[in-house]
C-alpha cells in the first residue's frame, strides 16, 4: 500500500541531501515535491496545503542538531504531521452496553458485509466476545446469504428475517434475541446504495434511533480516493458516526482517503481492511501508517502478527533444538507454516525497515514457498531430521520427486544451513523480521 506515495516522499527528501542547514529555499523546494506527492495521492488541495504550511513553519523554527541532517529533521517533522493528520493515536471501539451494538453504514460495494464478518471474528478472537451478526440489508438478497456463509465459516450465528422487510424491526428483534441468548456484541449489517440518497439516509437514521448503538461505523472503499472523503462527509452530516473503516487498502489505492478523511469529518479511522481473507483486518495506528508511508517499515505490526501465531511451548521446544544445533527440515517446515499464516508474504516483507523499496516491483506470490515445501516434502523422514546424510544420489531423487532440479535442491540446503546458524541467535518471535529477511530469496 502507498508505494507511489512512499517513492515520491523519498524523492522530495533528496532535495535536502548534502545540505548543511534548512533554509527558506531548500524547504520550499522540498515541500513543493511533498505537496505534489499528496495531491497525486488524491489528498484534497486544502489538506495538502495546510500540511505543507505546518511542516514549513515547524522546519524553519527548529534548530538542526549537529547529529541530525536537515533531511532527517524534515522526515521527522513530516512523520509527526502525518501522524497528526491521520488522528494522532489509535481509537478503540466502544464496546459498552449489554449487548454492545455496532451499526454498519456505507455505500453499496464498500465492503460492509465482508467487514462485518471480519469484525465478528476480531471481537470473538481478540476481545473474547460472543458475537451475533445481523442481516438488515433487505434490498440485496445476496447480502443476507453472504452474511450467512461468512457466519458459518467463522462459527458465528447470523440473525435474519427473510419475510420481514423493515430493517428497524429486524434490528430490534435481533437485539431482543441477543439478550435472551447471552450475546454481548451485536454487529448490524445495513443496506447500501450506489449513491447517497434521501431514502437511504432516512432508513439508516431510523435504525440508529431505534437501537441506539454504542458504535456507528462508516465503511468506505479506499480505492475511491477523494470521493470516499466526500461520501464520508455526507454520511457524517446525517448520522454523526463514531469512526471510519477503510476497506481494500491492499488494492491500487493512492492513500488520499486515509490521509484526508480525519481532517474533513473529524472522526477517527478505526480499522483498515487489507485483503479478502477474514483475518485481513488491522486496527488503524496513525504512527505505524506514517512509518510505512515514509518507507520506515512497520516492525511493531510484524511482531504482533508473529505473536498471534506464536506458541510458547513450541518456542521453548525449538529454542532447545536450536541451542543444541538440532534444528532440522521438520522444524523449518513448521516455521514456514507459521509465516504463511501471518498473511501475504510481500506485505510482510514490506514491514521490514528498508525492504519496502526492495520488494516494490518484486513478484512475490502468496505461494512463494511452494517450491521450498515441495523439496522438503520429497525428503524421507530420516533425511528431514538428519540433513547431513543428503548425498548426491539422494538430492537427485528429491529433485525428481519435487519437480525441481539439483541446483534448486543444493541452493535450498545451503540456505538452510546458513539459516540454521542464524537461528541460534533467535530466542523469541521478535526476531521474525530477521527470519523474514533471511527467507526473502527462498523462492
Amino acid at each position: 500500500m502507498f508505494e507511489n506515495l512512499t517513492e515520491k516522499f523519498e524523492r522530495a527528501f533528496k532535495v535536502l541531501k548534502g545540505q548543511g542547514q534548512i533554509t527558506e529555499i531548500n524547504v520550499a523546494e522540498t515541500l513543493k515535491e511533498v505537496r505534489r506527492a499528496l495531491l497525486d495521492a488524491d489528498v484534497s488541495f486544502n489538506t495538502a496545503k495546510q500540511f505543507t504550511n505546518t511542516v514549513k513553519e515547524k522546519a524553519l523554527g527548529r534548530d538542526v542538531l549537529t547529529a541530525v541532517s536537515p533531511g532527517q529533521l524534515m522526515i521527522k517533522i513530516c512523520h509527526e504531521e502525518l501522524v497528526s493528520l491521520m488522528g494522532g493515536n489509535e481509537s478503540e471501539l466502544n464496546l459498552k452496553g449489554n449487548p454492545a451494538i455496532i451499526l454498519m453504514s456505507g455505500l453499496q460495494g464498500s465492503g460492509k458485509t465482508t467487514f462485518s464478518g471480519k469484525l465478528g471474528q476480531y471481537l470473538t478472537k481478540k476481545k473474547g466476545k460472543r458475537v451475533l451478526l445481523v442481516a438488515c440489508d433487505v434490498y440485496r438478497p445476496a447480502a443476507i446469504d453472504q452474511l450467512h456463509v461468512l457466519g458459518e465459516q467463522l462459527g458465528i450465528e447470523v440473525f435474519s428475517e427473510k419475510e420481514e422487510k423493515n430493517p428497524v424491526a429486524i434490528a430490534s428483534q435481533a437485539i431482543i434475541h441477543a439478550r435472551s441468548k447471552g450475546y454481548n456484541a451485536v454487529i448490524i449489517d445495513t443496506a447500501g446504495r450506489l449513491a447517497v440518497d434521501e431514502q437511504m439516509m432516512q432508513e439508516i437514521a431510523a435504525v440508529k434511533a431505534a437501537i441506539e448503538p454504542s458504535e456507528t461505523l462508516f465503511v468506505v472503499d479506499s480505492m475511491t480516493g477523494q470521493d470516499a472523503v466526500n461520501t464520508a462527509k455526507a454520511f457524517n452530516d446525517r448520522l454523526n458516526f463514531d469512526g471510519v473503516v477503510l476497506t481494500k487498502l491492499d488494492g491500487d489505492t493512492r492513500g488520499g482517503a486515509a490521509l484526508s478523511i480525519k481532517s474533513i469529518v473529524n472522526k477517527p479511522i478505526k480499522f483498515v481492511g487489507t485483503g479478502e481473507k477474514m483475518d485481513a483486518l488491522d486496527v488503524f495506528y496513525p504512527s505505524r501508517m506514517a512509518d510505512r508511508i515514509l518507507g520506515m517499515g512497520d516492525v511493531v505490526s510484524l511482531v504482533e502478527k508473529a505473536q498471534e501465531q506464536f506458541d510458547e511451548a513450541e518456542a521453548r521446544r525449538l529454542q532447545k533444538r536450536i541451542m543444541k544445533d538440532q534444528f532440522d527440515f521438520n522444524d523449518f517446515l513448521g516455521q514456514l507454516e507459521q509465516i504463511k499464516k501471518m498473511g501475504n508474504v510481500k506485505d510482510l516483507m514490506g514491514m521490514i525497515p528498508g525492504m519496502s523499496k526492495a520488494v516494490k516491483d518484486a513478484d512475490i506470490p502468496d505461494d512463494a514457498f511452494k517450491g521450498v515445501e515441495a523439496i522438503i516434502r520429497s525428503m524421507t523422514p530420516k533425511e528431514r531430521s538428519m540433513p547431513g546424510i543428503l548425498n548426491q544420489s539422494r538430492k537427485i531423487r528429491i529433485a525428481n520427486g519435487s519437480g525441481t532440479n539439483i541446483q534448486e535442491v543444493n541452493k535450498l540446503i545451503k540456505q538452510f544451513e546458513d539459516m540454521r546458524k542464524m537461528m541460534k541467535m533467535m530466542n523469541n518471535p521478535r526476531n521474525m523480521a530477521s527470519l523474514m529477511g533471511q527467507m526473502k530469496n527462498m523462492r
